[in-house]
């Protein structure tokens, strides 16, 4: 077996994978050359260390800088006054400097530690099927907190609606995690499972998509109805956080939904899908979520494949191939970019000047640049709207601590703008009322 060690001290280093024999180092002032065998796997020991195993090639790990050499930094909160008062007050956790596990500081591998060493708090739900207007069925999973001392009415219990990402259900374990931060409070808690993820058989040739809202408004209005005079918050995560934007958008006042919070949503899906594409990202992250993507069509490749190719779709490499080849197909699109642009919540100033809902957006994400995404000069002109941007993290990742396993920035930030929203919704709307009164005219985002 050839062990090799490297000692790195550049203040920025990258590695990136060019072919099964050579791997080049980037820094911000010179670049490294070596070479390693076919099946080497690269194994990172810490923030300099990084050895190459004689092991199959499965995964490209990367250097991040010193702990030195990163500042600790506080959030940037790209907001109106009357929000920012409302966040600090309620929200303190937006106010401390946000400080990443020190042996994990650059996102990819944020990322990676956060899929593998993330803790699954246990969590008993109850399942309820739905039917949708079309004739399909959607899955929700309820954890109805009937324990609750603080609400121990049911018909008046606070519900967090929660969607997670692309192949995302109730089980990943960033849904688990908001779910035990929610009931703490004493709120009830229901995971939109999408269509085919939630164990539940397709009953139409029909899936899912960020830019169709419709399964949204139909398990929006089913929660309400069974809870008319319970709030109702949304909380997105990635394509789930896309939905909840576009939906806000679309519904505006007549939502049903007193708030919404997402976390990590691409703002362009066009731009988030380019980078996804780059030979690191593809390599980490693109290729695994469209193996994923393949077994969901596979599971449900009797129905499917009477309105699409599935060996066809099976073919894609990547998600835009796949969206091409399967999600334009399905949702009417003559192409993957006209999806991309239709489900982008950028598109058109989507995000409207509504009083009665806020939202935040937790972002740092390596794929796609925070303050290049966000028009953040007209955040700044709404009342409702709140951006979080944090120095560092991940995807869906933002761990800290020595042994990131338990709840992490993001758990923290969700829980204390969940309660912030519940227990002072008559602040809040006043702060909004009184920030719209003084200005002239409606801005939109």
């Amino acid at each position: 077996m050839l062990l090799c060690d490297i000692t790195l001290k550049f203040p920025s280093a990258e590695l990136v994978l060019f072919s099964t024999l050579t791997l080049h180092l980037h820094t911000t002032d010179t670049a490294i050359i070596f070479f390693v065998p076919c099946s080497a796997r690269l194994v990172c020991f810490g923030c300099f260390l990084v050895s190459y195993r004689c092991e199959s090639i499965s995964s490209c790990v990367f250097i991040t800088p010193s702990p030195g050499l990163v500042s600790f930094q506080r959030p940037a909160l790209v907001c109106s006054e009357a929000f920012s008062a409302f966040l600090y007050k309620h929200c303190p956790v937006v106010a401390e400097r946000f400080s990443p596990t020190p042996w994990c500081w650059g996102g990819r591998l944020q990322t990676l530690v956060f899929a593998v060493l993330k803790s699954r708090p246990p969590v008993s739900y109850r399942n309820e099927l739905i039917r949708t207007v079309d004739g399909g069925q959607i899955s929700l999973d309820w954890l109805d907190n009937q324990a609750s001392v603080t609400y121990p009415e049911s018909s008046t219990r606070p519900t967090v609606l929660i969607l997670p990402g692309i192949t995302g259900n109730s089980q990943q374990s960033y849904v688990l995690h908001a779910i035990s931060q929610a009931t703490r409070h004493g709120y009830r808690c229901v995971v939109f499972n999408n269509r085919g993820l939630g164990g539940e058989e397709l009953l139409t040739p029909v899936t899912y998509c960020a830019a169709n809202t419709s399964d949204l408004e139909c398990v929006v209005q089913h929660v309400k109805g069974l809870y008319p005079s319970a709030p109702v918050l949304g909380a997105g995560v990635s394509l789930g956080g896309m939905v909840l934007l576009n939906y806000l958008a679309c519904k505006r006042t007549e939502s049903g939904l007193v708030a919404g919070i997402t976390i990590s949503v691409p703002w362009d899906a066009l731009k988030f899908s380019s980078s996804m594409e780059e030979p690191l990202n593809w390599l980490l992250f693109n290729r695994h979520i469209t193996k994923s993507l393949h077994q969901i069509l596979n599971r449900h490749r009797k129905i499917l494949e009477k309105v699409v190719d599935v060996d066809y779709v099976l073919k894609a490499r990547s998600i835009r191939e796949f969206d091409e080849r399967f999600t334009s197909l399905m949702f009417g699109y003559s192409s993957c970019m006209d999806y991309y642009r239709d489900a982008s919540p950028g598109k058109n100033s989507r995000v409207c000047f509504v009083s009665t809902l806020l939202s935040v957006y937790i972002h740092l994400d390596f794929f796609f640049p925070a303050f290049t995404a966000f028009p953040v000069s007209v955040v700044q002109d709404l009342p409702n709207v709140a951006l979080v941007l944090t120095a560092h993290g991940g995807h869906i990742a933002f761990l800290q601590g020595f042994f990131p396993l338990g709840e992490s920035y993001m758990e923290r930030l969700f829980g204390q703008f969940v309660h912030a929203v519940f227990e002072h919704r008559e602040e809040m709307n006043g702060r909004s009322l009184r920030s719209i009164a003084s200005r002239s005219r409606f801005i939109l985002l």
